[in-house]
Order: structure tokens, then C-alpha cells, then sequence
């Protein structure tokens, strides 16, 4: 399938950078309070209040009631048209037409069973209708008049934003959206005499108007609660403010997307880019697993009896797993217990606090048991004393945060080393490829990422032995103000329990907090490397992704190869396969086969090879780099190019490849990727597994659910703001862009094939299972082209209107009401679009901003034919030197943000892709090497090589 994509921005900078375009919300400031969840503690006692009401209604099922005979169906209600506004009735009267409608549509069973239905029906029925009437004899008549006159008032509203909806001259307000939330909000009270619909989640604005969360309400309750807020560890990991760590969280709350976010509510994260905004993403669900996991340990601990104020505390304030699992590590399921719990279970913690606390009138005799195993002798009550002390002092927040500060300002060294045993498995190659660390010492501060998991990776395979050197320095100094400060007895103490506290200070730092801080290094330097391998991992692939196509070009691809041969492909140049063969130019034949190659390359007048970067790859450059150089293909001027084939072999045998490829051989089907992988990279890489790309370092060693993550994002950044035409795009590109899934980008595929093209953006809300939110984030990166439409609209011109979807009458409520039965069930419900082309659906500009676009328009003087020409943009620029964005902006009611990205879309053509500022494919017709090197005086030289190394030459004096 052909897969062409168009992009919607310009870069951010000269060099490369992804395009961004911006959104901010300055007048007219919408809050959104964020829907709190509810705690375990809110829903028992929700629920308890549940129970009481209907253990109320217990003994009304014991009164013998009048049962109402079955409702006939000569008068069951006529059932109305989905779209008609039918009067409001009152909640007992929606109930009774539910359960009239569900006995009528009953079927003719056993006498038995329908006794019982009818009998479960109409104890359903009594108990409704008796809570129905209890609820509405509290009310008075005024009240409920008032009620429903404001679910009148409030329906109407909603129905005439709805009906304009489609209009472009209407303005965006947040008063006519407040309107459309309090028609949500009485949804439960008031309904049309239907059976309530399934609430979806819809846009927060969809107008246009970007919601600006309050600057002071940074504090955000998440779903399990901590000692520590969100927001303060959040924007203190990650160096961001809090008002827009605050920001990001209710916009990931409220399932929006990076590109969605990154381009159009920037203002709202302070311009941060994709990259910063994953780091972020990554942090939040980090803190959020620490939570969780702490609140189900803290439930285990609570099972077993063992929970206690203190330890409720110090979980509570854990930020980190190594923090939950050093308190939480003694009050395991099977633990044997530690030291210091098997001393507190022979009584001495009372010891050990006297001896803080008083010491004077500690007598360590008085604890001597001659019969009990730990209490005979006062040798044994010291040690006892001492490992309840050094428990103490190792869970002390206090004292960890001390010793963290202090490792923080001295020298701590990582030092790796070769095993002395190492496993019989291991092989001696592999012991060679850790030379570099069988001798290794660096500061934890200067080491490198790549170094650590090189590391990590020989300790795993039982090669090296690491560990983590502190200082005796950091010891003593620990130790000093521990007896100064924080452990200082509070009374004069005799020297034999001074020796026991520092006794205890010792093995404190031995045996309990040095392990603790090596895990926490270890873990940090771990977590960072891996941090660092996944985005150096997603800056590649980003790269390899944007680069620049080659389009309108008949290309061949070559997989080379020795034995089997190298396999050529021909494609078009809208990528449809012309011509597959395989040649064998490295077994002797090469002469006879040049034949072969020239007369295809001019029965198809290509003149571009692609040459795959695998096995054979330099042969075969220098056999094309000759007979180019003897000019053997005249009078064709034949370029070549190598490309890599990562992926490709992966790919040909895929089921995607299978069903795009029937009946191809595999490897053919390598050849057809290589060379679409020049005409369109993003089109065909996005069909391989991003991690099969080979851009990645040490890949097999990081979390393969944060590689995968990260990499899925990078991809679906990159489609969405390159964009995809919705009427000729693949199903494959379609589903990487934001707000999509496979599901929605296979119902569109299948929509376009049942109807048609897409006329405007407006209509993918027909498609099944896209709903308002889908549509927000996935709207602004989806274009129309419009001369594809003019084309196929001409065509239509002949038929009525009416016959495009069907018979069709709309209501003013602006909903479609088709000539289906009443009672037949649809999927979706149709909204009423009108099928007209919208020029805006070729640009970058969200639908929420096209009233925006449409009074800017207006103030230049411009109309909608002129987006993309040099009339539009001297226009633009005009205006803009006259009263300058900032005074525009504020006319027109919204940001500098917004009006940049309107600007943007009107002033690129059509054709615009920001992909060509990115590397472009390197053409050459013979063999570069270092030899047709020339030094020059003035300028530096780079050459870069085929692996991505670049090499600079240093002008010469």
C-alpha cells in the first residue's frame, strides 16, 4: 500500500530539533478542579451507607403488594427517534419505562421461568417505584418544578452549542462550554425518556481555550497517599517547577498525549520538549509504584499483627524501593527475624532506650536470666543492647538524611575487579571483552553511563566483582555526630554503656547502613545509566525516523549477498513494486549480469540504486562505484546509496510483510524495504519493531518495559508531527499517531473503504470507537488534502445530497436521523457533518482553533484559497510588522502560542515537510575513502562514516 505523509511545523531550531508548535491560555482562565479519588476508607463507608439504605427496604418485601398485571403492547409508549428532544420526565417515570420495556421485550420460555422473571421484575418494580415515591415526598411540587425548568434551561443550552458547533464564525467561549458540562452534570437527574448512555470521556476544551490549571494548586491527591507530596519530589527530581510538574500530572490525569501536549498546551509546561516531558512521565510513575507497593506491604504487615505507629511512619515516608525495602525487609513473610527483634523479644528495648534516655539508672545485672539462652551472661545483654541501638540509628530519617549529605561532599569511588572464582561456563572470549574493568576505580560522580552498565553487565555473567569504597573518613565523621547530636545520651553515662553506644555507632554503619548506601548508589547509578541508554536510544531513532525522503523517484533496491546472490527490487515512485530479480555479481558472473542490471534500470528509467549496509556490502559498492565511474549506464546518470537493513530480514517475514508482499519470496521482500526505506523512511521503519532497528546500546540490559515505552512514544512523535493525508495513509502509519490505537486506525481504514474519502476532519467522528477525546488528540495531526477532495467532489456533483449517506432528515439539535427502524440498535451515533471541504484540514491548526483562525483571517484580509500561497504570507507579515503577535494575540482573545501555530499553518504550502532540514540520503557515484582526502587552511573537514561516526579533520597551519 502507498504511504505518503505531509508534515504540519517548521522545527524548533536550525539543527534539527522536533517541531513544536505551541499553545497558551491567557484570558479567560478556565480551573478545572480535578476529580478526587476516592480512599479505601470513603468507599467502605460508602458502602455501609448502601447497605443501611436498602436493609431499610428489607421488611417493605414481606408486605403483600397489588402486583400490576403485565403491561399490554397495544400500550407500551411509542418509542421516539434517537435525536428527538422528547419532554423531560421525572427519574420514577425513566425507571417504569425501563422495566415496562423490559418485560414487553421478554421472551416465551418455560411457564417456570417466566414466573420467576416476572416475579423478580415486579419485586424490582414495587421496590423502585416505593424509593422513587419516598425520594419525591420529601420534595415539595415548587422544588421539583424549579429541578426540571433548570435541566430545561440547561438542555437547551447544550442543544444550541452542539448545533454550532460546525460553525467557523462562532467564537469560542468558556461560558458556552460551562453550559455544556452542566448538561453532563444533570445527566443523572434528568434524562429524555431513554435508558442513560454510556458516558464517554470528552475533550476538557474543546473550543479552543486551553484549560490554565491555578498556578497556586500545585498540590495534587493522587490515588494512594504518602507522607510526601506528588508535586515537591516530582519537580525536586526532575529540576522543574512545581506549577508545571503540578500542570503535567492533570494532563496525564486527563489522558492527553506528548505530541498533543507538546504542541498544542505547551504554555501549560513551560515549553518543555518531548524528551524532558518523558523523563518526567518516567519519575511520576515511579513515585506512583513506590506508593503502591508501600500501601500493600503496609496491608501484609497489618495481616500479621506486627504494625506499629513507628513503622507505619517510616514506610510511609519511604521515597524510594531501596528505602521501602530496608524498612521493610525484618517484617517479611518466612524472615527469621533480624538481630534486634530477637533482642526486643527477650525484653531488652527497655534497656536501650533507658540507655538514651536515662542513663544513670541503667543496671544491665538486673536483666540476667541464668536459664534463658541470650539473658545468661551480661556479655550477652550488651550485645543484645548494642543490635536494638544499631536498629535504631540505621531507621533513623535524621541520621540517614546526615549521611547521605555528608557521602554527597566526599570522595566515594566504584571499583570493579576480575572474580577470583568465576563460573566454568564463562568463556574466555568473554573474559577479554572486560579487559578494560578487571582493574577499574572511578568516582560515582565522573563515571560514565556506558561504564556502568558494561559493569553491571560482567557482574551478571560472573565475570567481575564490584563494590562500593567509602571513605573511613565518612565513618568517623559519622560517628562524631552521632555522639555530639543526635544519640548523645541525655544524662551522665558510665563509661562500660558509653562503650556500648559506640559499639553500636559501628556496627550500625557496618552491617546496616554502609549496605544500605552501596544498594542506594548502585541502584541510582544503575537507574540513571539505563535512564540515559533508552534516550540516546530514542534521540537515534527520532534521527533515523526524520530522515529527509527522496521522493518522485523510481529507485532499485539491492540486499546484497555472496552464494545466494544479491536480490533486486524496482519500485514506482509511489512505492508500488515494478520488478523483483536476483543477480549473482560475486561469483564470477558479474560481467554477464551487468547486462541484466542496465537493461533494467532503463526499461524503468531508474537511475537511483540503494545498497543494504549487510554482508557483501563493500563489493557491491565497488562493483556499481566501476561501472558508473566507465559510465556503463549512459544515458542514464546512475547515483548510488547505502542504507541500513536493520530490521529488514525481521521484517520481510512478519505477518504485516505477508499480507502488504503475498506470495513474495522473503528475501525479495528485504530488497522492497531497503528501498522504500529512502523513499519514505517513516513510512516503512514505522513497520518494524523500533528495538530491531539497531540505533540502541546495551538494549538487552535496560527495563524492556521502559525501553519499549520510551520507544513507541519516540515513533508516535514523530508520525504525528510529520503528520499522515487520512485518505491514502496506511493502516500500519495511521495507528502510530497520537491518540490511536490499532482498533481506531483499522475502523478508519474500513470506513474510508465503505464511504469513501474523508471530505473534512469533522467526519472521523463517524468512525466506531473514536470518540471526542481520540478525536482531540489525534485531530490536529491528521490533514485532508484538498486538491484530492476537489477531485472526487467534482465527481460527486451529480449525485444528490441525499444519496451520499443515505436518506437523511436533521433535527436542530444538529444530530442525523437516518431511515432505520426505530427499534434497530446502532453502533455510533451519527452526528451531523456536513460535507464540505474545510481548507484548514490541510494544516497543522487544531479544529478547537478554527473560529481563532478564521477572525485572524479576517483582520489580514485573507480567505481560505490562499493558505500556503505567497499572497498569504506577505499578508501575514505585513500585519505582523504593523501591531506585532503579542497585540494580536490579545484581540483575538488567546495566546502568543496559539497565534503561532495559526500563523504556521496558514503561511506553509501544501507540500510543507519539516523533514528536509533533517540528513539526507549521501548519493555518490564512486568510492570515497581517505585517500581523496585534501587538507585546506581554512575550513575543517568531516567525512561521516556509514556506522554514524564522524571524524573531524583539524585544518592544518
Amino acid at each position: 500500500m502507498c504511504s505518503h505523509t505531509q508534515n504540519p511545523g517548521p522545527p524548533d531550531t536550525p539543527g534539527g530539533k522536533m517541531s513544536s508548535l505551541p499553545r497558551r491560555a491567557k484570558v479567560k482562565v478556565q480551573t478545572v478542579v480535578s476529580k478526587d479519588e476516592f480512599s479505601s476508607l470513603s468507599e467502605l463507608s460508602s458502602a455501609s451507607e448502601d447497605d443501611k439504605e436498602d436493609s431499610a427496604w428489607e421488611p417493605q418485601k414481606k408486605v403483600p403488594r397489588s402486583r400490576k398485571p403485565p403491561v399490554s403492547k397495544e400500550s407500551k409508549p411509542k418509542r421516539a427517534p434517537r435525536v428527538k428532544k422528547t419532554p423531560l420526565q421525572s427519574r420514577d417515570g425513566v425507571e417504569d419505562v425501563a422495566v415496562k420495556e423490559e418485560l414487553n421485550s421478554s421472551v416465551a420460555i418455560a411457564d417456570v421461568d417466566m414466573e420467576d422473571r416476572k416475579n423478580k421484575l415486579d419485586t424490582v418494580q414495587g421496590l423502585k417505584t416505593a424509593r422513587m415515591k419516598r425520594k419525591n415526598s420529601t420534595q415539595s411540587p415548587s422544588a421539583r418544578r424549579t429541578k426540571k425548568l433548570k435541566a430545561d434551561k440547561d438542555i437547551s443550552k447544550a442543544s444550541s452549542l452542539e448545533s454550532g458547533s460546525n460553525s467557523t464564525e462562532t467564537p469560542s467561549t468558556s461560558a458556552t462550554w460551562e453550559g455544556g458540562s452542566k448538561k453532563e452534570e444533570k445527566e443523572d437527574d434528568v434524562t429524555c425518556g431513554q435508558p442513560p448512555l454510556k458516558k464517554v470521556k470528552t475533550e476538557t476544551c474543546p473550543q479552543g481555550q486551553p484549560v490554565r490549571f491555578p498556578a497556586n494548586a500545585s498540590s495534587i491527591k493522587e490515588e494512594v497517599e504518602m507522607n510526601w507530596d506528588i508535586v515537591q519530589v516530582l519537580s525536586e527530581r526532575t529540576n522543574i517547577e512545581l506549577w508545571v510538574c503540578a500542570n503535567i500530572i492533570r494532563l496525564f490525569n486527563d489522558d492527553n498525549t506528548i505530541p498533543f501536549i507538546i504542541r498544542y498546551r505547551k504554555e501549560l509546561i513551560n515549553n518543555l520538549d518531548a524528551d524532558s516531558l518523558r523523563e518526567v512521565r518516567q519519575t511520576l510513575e515511579e513515585l506512583r509504584a513506590v506508593a503502591k507497593k508501600t500501601h500493600s506491604t503496609i496491608q501484609k504487615i497489618k495481616k500479621e499483627g506486627k504494625m506499629s505507629e513507628c513503622l507505619l511512619k517510616a514506610l510511609l515516608n519511604c521515597k524510594t524501593f531501596e528505602e521501602l525495602e530496608h524498612v521493610s525487609a525484618p517484617y517479611k513473610t518466612g524472615s527469621k527475624g533480624t538481630k534486634a527483634q530477637r533482642a526486643k523479644q527477650l525484653g531488652l528495648e527497655g534497656a536501650a532506650r533507658t540507655l538514651l534516655e536515662n542513663p544513670g539508672e541503667l543496671n544491665l545485672l538486673s536483666y540476667i536470666r541464668p536459664n534463658v539462652k541470650g539473658l545468661s551472661a551480661l556479655q550477652d545483654i550488651e550485645t543484645g543492647v548494642q543490635h536494638i541501638l544499631a536498629d535504631m540509628i540505621a531507621k533513623d530519617r535524621d541520621t540517614l538524611d546526615f549521611i547521605r549529605k555528608l557521602c554527597q561532599n566526599r570522595y566515594i569511588c566504584i571499583q570493579s575487579s576480575l572474580a577470583k572464582v568465576s563460573s566454568k561456563k564463562v568463556n574466555e572470549k568473554d573474559v577479554d571483552k572486560f579487559q578494560l574493568y578487571q582493574n577499574f576505580s572511578c568516582n560515582i560522580r565522573n563515571i560514565q553511563h556506558h561504564q556502568i552498565l558494561a559493569i553491571n553487565r560482567g557482574e551478571n555473567l560472573k565475570i567481575l566483582t564490584v563494590k562500593v569504597n567509602i571513605s573511613d573518613g565518612v565513618k568517623n565523621e559519622f560517628c562524631r555526630w552521632c555522639i555530639q547530636n543526635r544519640w548523645r545520651p541525655r544524662g551522665f553515662a558510665r563509661p562500660e554503656l558509653m562503650k556500648i553506644l559506640y559499639s553500636s555507632l559501628d556496627d550500625s554503619f557496618k552491617r546496616l547502613i554502609y549496605p544500605l548506601l552501596c544498594r542506594e548508589f548502585r541502584a541510582k547509578l544503575t537507574s540513571d545509566a539505563e535512564k540515559e541508554s533508552v534516550m540516546m536510544f530514542g534521540r537515534n531513532l527520532r534521527q533515523l525516523l526524520l530522515t529527509s525522503p527522496v521522493p518522485g523517484r523510481t529507485l532499485m533496491g539491492v540486499d546484497p549477498g555472496y552464494k545466494h546472490g544479491c536480490k533486486l527490487a524496482i519500485i514506482s515512485p509511489t512505492s508500488q513494486i515494478l520488478h523483483t530479480d536476483v543477480v549473482y555479481l560475486h561469483c564470477g558472473q558479474g560481467f554477464r549480469e551487468a547486462e541484466k542490471i542496465k537493461r533494467l534500470l532503463l526499461n524503468f528509467n531508474c537511475s537511483t540504486v540503494v545498497i543494504g549496509n549487510g554482508t557483501a556490502c563493500r563489493e557491491t559498492e565497488a562493483y556499481f562505484a566501476d561501472l558508473i565511474m566507465k559510465n556503463y549506464f549512459a544515458p542514464l546518470d546512475v547515483v548510488y546509496c547505502i542504507v541500513s537493513e536493520a530490521g529488514a530480514s525481521i521484517y520481510s517475514v512478519s505477518p504485516e510483510a505477508n499480507k502488504e508482499m503475498p506470495g513474495l519470496d522473503p528475501n525479495l521482500r528485504s530488497a522492497v524495504s531497503i528501498a522504500r526505506r529512502v523513499q519514505d523512511p517513516l513510512a516503512e521503519l514505522v513497520k518494524i519493531e523500533p528495538k530491531h532497528i539497531g540505533v540502541g546500546m546495551y538494549q538487552h540490559d535496560v527495563s524492556q518495559t521502559l525501553l519499549k515505552a520510551t520507544l513507541d512514544s519516540v515513533v508516535e512523535e514523530c508520525v504525528s508531527f510529520v503528520g499522515v493525508d487520512i485518505n491514502i495513509c496506511s493502516e500500519v502509519l495511521l495507528r502510530h499517531i497520537a491518540g490511536l490505537n490499532a482498533n481506531r486506525a483499522k475502523n478508519i481504514i474500513e470506513w474510508r473503504e465503505k464511504n469513501g474519502p474523508f471530505i473534512n476532519r469533522e467526519q472521523l467522528k463517524k468512525v466506531k470507537g473514536l470518540g471526542p477525546k481520540s478525536f482531540q488528540q489525534c485531530a490536529g495531526f491528521i490533514r485532508v488534502n484538498q486538491d484530492y477532495i476537489r477531485t472526487f467532489c467534482s465527481s460527486q456533483q451529480t449525485e444528490s445530497a441525499g444519496e451520499i449517506q443515505g436518506v437523511a432528515v436533521t433535527s436542530s439539535a444538529g444530530v442525523e436521523v437516518t431511515n432505520e427502524k426505530p427499534g434497530k440498535k446502532k453502533s455510533k451515533t451519527a452526528v451531523n457533518v456536513v460535507l464540505k471541504p474545510n481548507p484548514l484540514d490541510q494544516t497543522c491548526i487544531h479544529p478547537e482553533s478554527y473560529d481563532i483562525a478564521m477572525r485572524f483571517l479576517s483582520f489580514i484580509g485573507g480567505t481560505l484559497n490562499e493558505i500556503g500561497k505567497p499572497e498569504m504570507q506577505q499578508k501575514i507579515n505585513s500585519f505582523l510588522e504593523k501591531e506585532g503577535i503579542e497585540k494580536i494575540a490579545e484581540r483575538l482573545q488567546t495566546t502568543v502560542h496559539t497565534l503561532q501555530v495559526i500563523i504556521d499553518g496558514l503561511s506553509q504550502p501544501e507540500t510543507f515537510d519539516f523533514r528536509t532540514d533533517f540528513d539526507k540520503p549521501d548519493f555518490k557515484r564512486s568510492i570515497v575513502c581517505l585517500e581523496d582526502l585534501q587538507a585546506y587552511s581554512f575550513i575543517s573537514i568531516r567525512i561521516k562514516l556509514q556506522m554514524g561516526i564522524e571524524i573531524a579533520f583539524l585544518p592544518k597551519d
